[in-house]
């Protein structure tokens, strides 16, 4: 049995589920999120908890058991909260502006700056002065692939620290050339 498939997820106070095989439908106070699972899943809803099981026991089930019930979860607690990523831009001359509500503009040492376009259902708030980005979205893998794609911009990099880097984020450094003999 998958461990944490078998748990039960609970719903927050305004939170509606609609399951409709194999698509579920999660509506909250921010966004209403829809998700298809695979066949092999069921979800049952009893009272105000929302239960996730294997209709047959096979591997393929088993292995998506556990998937299929984080997934629904993240939407569960992306309605109601929403989740959060912090990425710091550190470099000299480095900035990051909003031009718009959904435009970052990226001074990354390029010859030119990077005009990065959101995508629908994230949204930016930015540090000007701690040079840091804070994204915001209902929709957990839509925040992690954006986030992503402005980091692939500038990675970290070992020797300087130079880079994009996510808020709590540790870079392995690497030391230097040595002068000469």
């Amino acid at each position: 049995m998958s461990r944490i498939g078998k748990l039960p997820i609970t719903l927050p106070t305004g939170v509606k589920v609609n399951w409709k095989a194999p698509v579920i439908e999660v509506v909250g106070a921010k966004t209403t999120l829809s998700r298809k699972l695979h066949q092999t899943i069921d979800v049952n809803l009893i009272d105000s908890k929302i239960i996730v099981k294997p209709k047959v026991e096979t591997p393929d089930s088993r292995a998506l058991w556990g998937l299929s019930r984080t997934l629904v979860n993240n939407m569960v607690q992306g309605v109601s909260a929403g989740f959060t990523k912090i990425l710091e831009v550190v470099g000299v001359g480095w900035r990051v502006e909003l031009t718009d509500p959904q435009t970052l503009k990226l001074s990354l040492g390029f010859s030119h700056p990077v005009d990065f376009k959101l995508p629908a259902g994230v949204s930016a708030v930015v540090d000007a002065k701690a040079n840091r980005i804070t994204l915001n979205s209902a929709d957990k893998e839509l925040l992690g692939l954006t986030a992503a794609r402005i980091r692939a911009y500038r990675k970290p990099e070992p020797y300087k620290g130079k880079g994009i880097k996510y808020a709590g984020e540790r870079i392995q450094r690497k030391v230097g050339k040595a002068g000469g003999k």
